[in-house]
């Protein structure tokens, strides 16, 4: 363990985020474009086992944010894996960790952008969609730029919407089901989990390939680990928003999959729109489907704005370390760290410029990049909670009264599940192989930045000497 490491990377930081904030930002980040959108999409190329693959992931993301719950307990800080990473594994993995979240974030900010301008184009379908991504982008980033109380009152408000939506769903779905109803000329019920090629109707193998994508639907969940060092009585309220994601995790995603895999045959779903908006539609009730479309495009947006949030403090909390551009560790006299959040906001462009070259594959290809990111995270928080056990048993830490449960072992297997998804990654035919040959350049990267920061920090160091 690194014992240079100074504790709080957060104190410059206005504890702006009180209880209520924060149980929905925990809520918020547990809904997102990768349900909404993404489930489309991949329920049309795998049909009903993709209940299995979000239960899987599930499963996998209930001991990433418990491993984070012990993190934050031991040590509220913005720098949350970052700061981890730097203090239990070694200075090298918190550069290579804060990177790679500036990745999955920059990558899933273009995902965000361009699911806006698909859901926008619904109603303007005349209007480019790169115009639409670059108007959403001036909205949110301004309001992050102002104030993180800015930010977590229109967060609480998404993700008020995006709940409500969801309960909705549920308890018409369960309605549907039960009552055999025809939509749009098909009956509802379970026989369509069987009823059209079988519960794997393209193979178990490719079943196996939407894990990627679906890791990427349960990204932003440690958002809330990240909110910990502006939050009033972190240690207090965290937990109880953490404890709160299995039963997200089981209701709103594995339980959304499931009704709307028995609603409609498979087949019926499409990449190009929301299956909750398939759904409504063909259901022929006049208005629903548009009600639906602006609750997807409300959850689109708060991702996004949760990716300008997070990155601006990742990013600072490398600045502050010599291990990024200076720029981005700048904060304003809001306490707002605008040079990252811009930092990101100039790379979102990039989005804009993808949907005016490749408005089709500008999506799928974003995620699967992401992906990468959303890996890299998972296991940094992991090892980070694997090494303070390590550390706590040697005696050199306290470990917190809330830990991850059946350690180390729920860690190795978490850790083995996340290198499969990689894996199969390169199996792939569609984007994910993209992401996957990606890797070797990624590394390259960060092993020269690596080596850049660590010669500045010796040069330094001779300096003073």
């Amino acid at each position: 363990m690194d014992s240079t490491v100074v504790a709080n990377e957060g104190d410059s930081y206005t504890k702006a985020l009180g209880n209520r904030q924060v149980q929905m930002i925990a809520i918020g980040g547990a809904i997102g474009v990768g349900l909404f959108l993404g489930a489309g999409g991949k329920l049309q190329q795998v049909g009903p086992s993709l209940v299995l693959s979000y239960a899987i992931c599930g499963i996998a993301a209930y001991f990433v944010m418990r491993a984070l719950g012990e993190l934050v307990l031991h040590e509220p800080s913005s720098g949350s894996f970052v700061t981890y990473a730097r203090k239990f594994i070694g200075p090298w993995a918190g550069f290579v960790s804060g990177w790679m979240y500036w990745v999955n974030w920059a990558m899933t900010g273009i995902a965000e952008i361009t699911a806006v301008a698909i859901y926008v184009h619904k109603w303007l379908p005349d209007v480019p969609q790169w115009i639409t991504a670059l108007v959403a982008l001036g909205v949110l980033l301004g309001v992050n730029l102002v104030s993180v109380k800015l930010f977590g009152e229109l967060e609480f408000w998404f993700s008020v919407v995006k709940v409500l939506a969801i309960v909705v769903f549920l308890i018409t779905a369960i309605g549907l089901v039960f009552a055999g109803a025809n939509i749009g000329g098909t009956p509802a019920g379970v026989h369509n989990l069987t009823d059209h090629g079988g519960f794997f109707p393209a193979g178990i193998g490719i079943a196996l390939m939407t894990l990627q994508a679906v890791i990427f639907a349960y990204s932003a969940i440690e958002v809330v680990g990240i909110a910990a060092g502006e939050t009033k009585d972190a240690r207090k309220v965290l937990p109880k928003a953490i404890n709160g994601v299995v039963w997200r995790i089981g209701v709103f995603y594995v339980g959304s999959v499931l009704l709307l895999a028995m609603l409609m045959p498979w087949s019926f779903y499409s990449g190009a729109e929301s299956p909750f908006v398939t759904v409504f539609s063909r259901l022929g009730i006049g208005g629903i489907g548009d009600v639906m479309n602006a609750v997807v495009l409300t959850a689109a947006l708060s991702s996004c704005n949760s990716g300008l949030y997070s990155t601006g403090r990742i990013l600072r909390a490398l600045a502050d370390h010599g291990e990024a551009p200076k720029f981005v560790g700048r904060m304003n006299s809001r306490h707002v760290p605008y040079g990252g959040i811009l930092f990101t906001s100039i790379v979102y462009v990039l989005g804009v410029v993808l949907n005016y070259l490749v408005p089709q594959e500008a999506f799928d290809i974003a995620i699967a990049v992401a992906s990468l990111g959303v890996v890299a995270t998972w296991a940094t928080l992991i090892y980070s909670q694997m090494r303070m056990r390590q550390a706590a048993l040697r005696g050199e830490v306290e470990r917190p009264s809330y830990r991850m449960p059946g350690a180390p072992y729920t860690g190795w297997a978490t850790l083995g599940f996340l290198l499969l998804v990689v894996v199969l990654m390169g199996f792939s035919d569609g984007a994910e192989k993209i992401a996957f040959y990606s890797i070797p350049g990624l590394a390259i990267v960060l092993a020269v930045g690596w080596r850049i920061v660590s010669r500045r920090r010796g040069a330094r160091v001779g300096d003073n000497a």
